[in-house]
């Protein structure tokens, strides 16, 4: 077991956190002056603080003027594939590199994270522990294992064993990665751009599709083009972890998804903005510069990098699709499509923690309404996989928290307001509190 999961306690832990305004998770509107009551980092209540119970032997925490939300769940990350912006699967996947990864996630407020088809058997340890011990400090973690990637195709990472050729190897695939524990399964249908010669065939995303069905298992896509998403639609796929980005799309298919149940979990708007910088905005943001060692950033501002991201053929091509995930997001959102939040973090320059922020500011941008971002990012992830553990503040469910200084539903960007973060009822350190790579005095202001 690693040393970064915590024991319980002999005896029970009764923490009582009163006079906030309350974010649910659910949908509902903020509730003022509220009060929970945990027991061994469960909710064991929750209403209004002039109705709260006094459990005997109960640390209390007023926090007056605070807004309380369940933890930030990010639907499309990667664990385990970096160091700084060097990406290697061979080099970094290991347990150490993932736990730290899930300690950064917490650190900015993301309590959960679903891992989208490029873990090696590593994953599955870390996952099982984490259940059995539930009183963590790190974010919990859902995987869908190895991805399906059709030989030679867009997708994956090199260093792991996931490509097939044919439906039968990937019915096989399929069947191996759910008897490993996969919480869900994944398959690539892309050819970047047209670089590629040939996208993965419906023969074997339907393959893929029909047998994690038989196991009792969701499916999810990822996708560019329209003409593969009406597809997979059709064939049955459960959710989509990118938008549709090659063109804008009228409202027919969202009513399609809406019909045929298909989810658009993750949003990933933030993924595809990222791409169309040669130098990210936010570098010298306190807010991310905290999260990164301060060799990211130099490699970040080289200007040989720069020059690099700028001469790609392909560099030309980021700005339409980011604005045709953008109005597409939109459309769906209008017309009823369930959606939840996911970064496409993980990956060199797709950062952990600090891209869930910018995707809700995205996400606003967009044309949802920040009560809507929030809770896509909360109760919906969390209803995508059916877990009864978190995503909303509600009786029997992981206090997992975030504590807030400034009103998130009047301001997006007030999520980056952290006060505290709570998994299971422990308060864990926040980005405010800690520093990546370089002693805290070193980090620069610790300011909101």
């Amino acid at each position: 077991m690693s040393a970064l999961l915590l024991a319980g306690s002999a005896h029970a832990q009764t923490v009582v956190l009163e006079h906030f305004t309350l974010i649910d998770g659910t949908g509902r509107a903020p509730v003022t002056d509220q009060s929970l009551v945990l027991v061994d980092g469960r909710i064991r209540w929750v209403g209004p603080a002039a109705k709260a119970p006094a459990p005997k032997s109960a640390t209390t925490e007023d926090l007056r003027g605070k807004y309380l939300m369940p933890g930030i769940i990010d639907s499309h990350v990667h664990l385990g594939l970096v160091d700084g912006v060097d990406q290697n699967y061979a080099k970094y996947y290991n347990r150490a590199n993932i736990e730290r990864q899930l300690h950064l996630y917490a650190a900015y407020g993301v309590t959960s994270v679903y891992t989208l088809g490029t873990d090696g058997d590593a994953i599955h340890d870390v996952i099982a522990d984490q259940r059995r011990i539930g009183r963590i400090d790190m974010a919990r973690a859902y995987t869908a294992g190895r991805g399906v990637v059709f030989k030679g195709s867009y997708g994956g990472v090199p260093g792991l064993d996931q490509m097939v050729a044919t439906p039968a190897e990937a019915s096989a695939m399929v069947t191996r990665e759910v008897a490993k524990g996969d919480d869900f399964i994944k398959l690539w249908m892309d050819d970047e751009f047209s670089t590629i010669a040939e996208r993965m065939p419906y023969a074997m995303s339907k393959a893929v599709i029909d047998t994690a069905h038989k196991a009792g298992k969701k499916t999810a896509g990822h996708i560019f083009y329209y003409d593969n998403a009406a597809e997979l639609t059709r064939e049955g796929i459960d959710v989509f972890m990118h938008q549709i980005r090659d063109r804008t799309a009228g409202p027919e298919l969202s009513r399609t998804m809406k019909a045929r149940g298909t989810w658009q979990l993750a949003s990933t708007l933030s993924r595809e903005a990222s791409f169309t910088y040669t130098l990210l905005p936010f570098v010298d943001d306190p807010f991310f510069a905290r999260g990164v060692a301060p060799t990211t950033i130099a490699a970040l501002k080289a200007p040989a990098r720069q020059q690099k991201l700028g001469s790609s053929p392909l560099f030309p091509k980021y700005p339409a699709a980011f604005s045709n995930a953008m109005a597409n997001f939109a459309t769906q959102a209008k017309n009823g499509v369930a959606y939840g939040m996911g970064t496409d973090s993980g990956p060199s320059a797709r950062f952990p923690g600090y891209f869930a922020h910018w995707e809700l500011e995205l996400m606003v941008k967009a044309g949802v309404t920040p009560l809507q971002a929030l809770t896509a990012a909360t109760g919906t992830n969390a209803k995508f996989l059916g877990t009864t553990q978190t995503g909303t503040i509600e009786k029997g469910k992981w206090a997992d928290l975030l504590v807030l200084d400034r009103d998130p539903v009047a301001d997006i960007r007030n999520t980056r307001a952290i006060n505290a973060v709570y998994i299971a009822g422990r308060k864990v350190p926040t980005i405010w509190q800690t520093c990546i790579g370089r002693a805290a005095d070193a980090c620069g202001p610790a300011v909101q």
